[in-house]
């Protein structure tokens, strides 16, 4: 069987599949995740040996500490994953739910009830948390999935889905429910990309250069996520250890991920005050600062690396921040219009006026007030696990849940009406 045979066999017993998920029965969709779940921890073992083999191939091929980070299954990965699918199935299901109904002159009832997308394809790269979360999330909504790792992953990725397709078949899913395209050779991503027929829907999760390339190839809708250049502004009437502890967090916590941060703003009524102390700390958790002219005049007890204009631009995924003094909270909304990527903003202050007016500038899928962006997560927006963090606007914005991943049916009730 060659590559194209084989995508779209997987893709027609998908489309099989997603038919009778459709009005699978919510107790059974449940039970298949709580199985998902146990099976997790029952196999760590294996999962975590099959990890194992990605990560020395990684260090082999000499890939960033930062990208092996995210490449690496832990026991206490495996157990946040297993209870992903637990959290996941406590959720109310979505499928089902009248939205809203309304009674015509004529006496029609019309209504708009939630149903799942269908089919969804997801590319990703070298988190193979995601197998789970986005299984989990697309099974709930009645969703069939097809999944395609990047190849940093494979050994993980087929590990993780031959545990849990078991457990869901097991459980009384309709077999081919979770499908792992297990092939690394890209040509595999391109097939899928034209498979209207079968493919409802792709979602792209990764890096800029992934992302684009789908966003421009697929003739299948796309829902575009994940680049994740997000700021922090510290106002002059920002309160400095909060403004410290925040800024720590969003860099250092996890600096491999979208909601990371990656340039920092200061207001300059403040940068002398504040920016010594700040890039010490920074530099105390091995942060290379890269600088703008004035950070670099006032920051002189730790190395600072001029900042060029593309550093203002890239999604770092690691120790390394931009940081630049503004004029005014003005400013910093210009530079995140200019250099953002809508993903996740944030203001420090403690003047009302202020942080109202950069909430209501910042065109973005989510703003923060003093807060960290390290919070745009579906599990910490209470949503069991995301499928993606969308950074468009249509058809959804921000962590997507269970609800992102239906759309709207009309049911209209009738007693013998005819259009004149």
């Amino acid at each position: 069987m060659d590559l194209r045979e084989y995508v779209i066999n997987l893709a027609k017993a998908s489309k099989i599949a997603a038919k009778k998920l459709s009005y699978e029965n919510t107790n059974i969709k449940n039970s298949a995740l709580l199985m998902m779940s146990d099976a997790i921890l029952e196999n760590k073992a294996y999962i975590i040996s099959e990890n194992a083999k990605d990560i020395a191939n990684a260090k082999e091929a000499g890939i960033s500490e930062a990208f092996i980070d995210r490449l690496t299954l832990t026991e206490k990965r495996l157990i946040e994953m297993s209870e992903g699918l637990k959290a996941t199935a406590a959720l109310p299901d979505p499928i089902g739910e009248v939205v809203k109904m309304w009674k015509r002159p004529n006496d029609l009832q019309i209504g708009q009830v939630r149903v799942p997308l269908g089919v969804i394809g997801i590319i990703f790269e070298a988190r193979p948390n995601v197998t789970v979360d986005a299984a989990a999330l697309c099974i709930k909504s009645g969703n069939a999935v097809i999944l395609r790792g990047g190849k940093e992953a494979i050994n993980s990725n087929i590990a993780i889905t031959k545990v849990i397709t078991k457990a869901a078949c097991a459980a009384g899913l309709p077999e081919n429910s979770i499908q792992l395209i297990n092939v690394i050779d890209r040509e595999a991503v391109n097939i899928m990309m034209k498979l209207n027929e079968y493919i409802d829907v792709i979602i792209p999760r990764g890096g800029a250069g992934l992302i684009k390339n789908v966003v421009e190839n697929s003739t299948v809708p796309v829902i575009q996520t994940g680049v994740g250049n997000c700021h922090i502004y510290v106002d002059k009437d920002a309160d400095f250890s909060m403004a410290e502890n925040i800024v720590i967090n969003a860099k250092v916590q996890r600096p491999s991920v979208c909601n990371a941060m990656e340039t920092l703003l200061v207001h300059k009524d403040i940068a002398k005050d504040f920016l010594p102390h700040m890039c010490e700390t920074l530099k105390a958790h091995k942060v290379q600062i890269r600088g703008c002219e004035v950070t670099q005049k006032i920051v002189t007890n730790v190395e600072i690396i001029p900042a060029t204009e593309e550093d203002f631009k890239v999604e770092f995924l690691d120790l390394i921040i931009a940081v630049k003094v503004v004029d005014s909270v003005d400013a910093a909304i210009d530079h995140i219009f200019k250099y953002g990527t809508k993903h996740s903003e944030a203001i420090i202050t403690n003047n009302y006026f202020t942080s109202q007016k950069f909430l209501a500038e910042v065109d973005a899928a989510a703003v923060y007030i003093n807060a960290s962006t390290r919070f745009t997560d579906g599990g910490q927006f209470g949503f069991g696990g995301e499928i993606g963090i969308s950074t468009q606007k249509l058809h959804a914005r921000g962590p997507m849940g269970l609800n992102e991943l239906t759309t709207l049916k009309y049911i209209i009730y009738g007693n013998g009406q005819i259009r004149e």
